[in-house]
């Protein structure tokens, strides 16, 4: 059965280093760092006292006031990525068969704020169950998908994605499978969280996973580099509108990039370790490119889980060698964690979006904060330390791994009709 082809036509973001695409894509260029001690609570008696927060967010400029207070700050971002996006892609109500558009979205956490936030008065309560009517709704992690439905009239297909850090590139990908086999005409995908909350740092720091470089917060997320210490924790949410070629073309859309593979696969290995010689990863990168039709060396970048922790990043690398072989060392590898943060469910869609940009606008986003060459890395790899480089693009490879060893990868291609 022939397949329709899958396009992009709406890009919405907000990250901890820009509000808005137009931000973001700056901001990737000139390699800014979103670190910033953190101001939505006390934490100076944790490990971890600095995060990727989202800054001067005027969120009441696309959502009203009292539904904010209804909401998670994981919803109020993904709202606002998706204002953004169905303003990108010009979609209009008369545009789209409501019954043929549908959104899946990813959230690896949900709104742990608002649970957070609830127990903490349930407990100075001295126990007594007053707890707030919107406090599910404001926590399930499948709200945002139910909200922007509601907004938009999109009645087709409805639901979240739960994989850990993997959630919003799962989002994506099923959504091009949806699309792809004809169920859909569009899908508004992505995914967003809000974890930089007390449950949330503490929790990664019982782990051990954060970065403790409370000294040098601005380059404390240093991906291959030597000296890493672990991630930074990032918040926000991305927005990709999604259409079939045919429905794009026959509204008029502008096409930004094409998506034309997917690959997904579980480590089987350890609850948040990664294998060591990274073969869910290599396994991953091997269906995308297949799914695509494409040869190793049609990638020209490929924009890296890279978290910055000292196993997650030797596994990844020595995964990509496994599958690219020679043709590794002709393309651009790097981490924009290093400049966001890491977003857990939402960094699919923020990186899926930064290799769209990348199509767009010809340019690799630089892995920042490189001061040491790890010895355990081959230094013949081009890991775009430092400065953002020009580069003819093709096509992008966006690889997300999640705790529970689930691995997803996805390919956007520059459109050729």
């Amino acid at each position: 059965m022939p397949m329709n082809r899958v396009v992009v036509t709406g890009l919405g973001a907000v990250t901890p280093i820009g509000n808005s695409i137009k931000s973001y894509t700056e901001a990737l260029q000139n390699g800014v760092s979103g670190a910033n001690p953190i101001t939505r609570f006390d934490a100076s008696e944790f490990k971890t006292q600095f995060a990727c927060e989202i800054k001067g967010l005027d969120a009441e400029q696309v959502v009203d006031r009292r539904e904010i207070r209804r909401m998670d700050d994981f919803a109020v971002f993904g709202m606002v990525s998706t204002d953004e996006a169905m303003k990108h892609a010009g979609l209009e109500a008369d545009t789209v068969d409501p019954d043929r558009a549908g959104v899946i979205w990813g959230s690896g956490i949900g709104g742990l704020q608002s649970l957070e936030k609830e127990i903490e008065e349930y407990i100075l309560g001295n126990g007594r169950p007053r707890y707030n009517p919107f406090m599910i709704p404001k926590m399930i992690s499948d709200i945002v998908a139910g909200l922007i439905s509601i907004k938009y009239n999109f009645r087709g297909v409805n639901y979240a994605t739960v994989s850990a850090c993997a959630s919003s590139s799962h989002a994506i990908s099923t959504a091009f499978d949806f699309i792809r086999l004809g169920r859909q005409d569009v899908i508004v995908t992505g995914g967003s969280e809000a974890t930089v909350c007390k449950a949330g740092i503490g929790g990664f720091n019982a782990m051990k996973a954060l970065s403790t470089r409370n000294d040098d917060y601005k380059t404390a997320s240093r991906p291959f580099d030597a000296d890493r210490d672990g991630f930074v924790l990032g918040e926000g949410a991305g927005t990709l509108v999604l259409e079939s070629l045919e429905h794009a073309k026959k509204r008029g859309a502008t096409i930004y990039a094409e998506v034309v593979g997917a690959g997904a696969t579980a480590d089987a290995h350890h609850i948040t370790a990664p294998h060591p010689e990274g073969l869910g990863a290599s396994k991953v990168m091997q269906i995308a490119l297949q799914d695509a039709g494409l040869n190793p060396e049609d990638i020209d970048y490929i924009n890296v889980h890279g978290t910055s922790t000292p196993l997650g990043d030797i596994a990844e690398v020595k995964a990509i060698q496994k599958v690219f072989g020679e043709s590794a060392y002709n393309l651009n590898i790097s981490s924009t964690k290093s400049m966001t943060g890491h977003l857990l469910g939402a960094a699919g869609a923020v990186e899926t979006i930064a290799g769209v940009l990348a199509i767009m606008h010809q340019f690799v986003p630089p892995t920042i904060n490189h001061f040491t060459d790890d010895p355990a890395l081959d230094s013949r790899l081009n890991l775009t330390f430092n400065e953002a480089q020009e580069r003819d693009i093709r096509a992008v490879l966006s690889n997300t791994f999640g705790f529970g060893g689930h691995n997803s990868s996805v390919i956007v291609k520059r459109f050729e009709d």
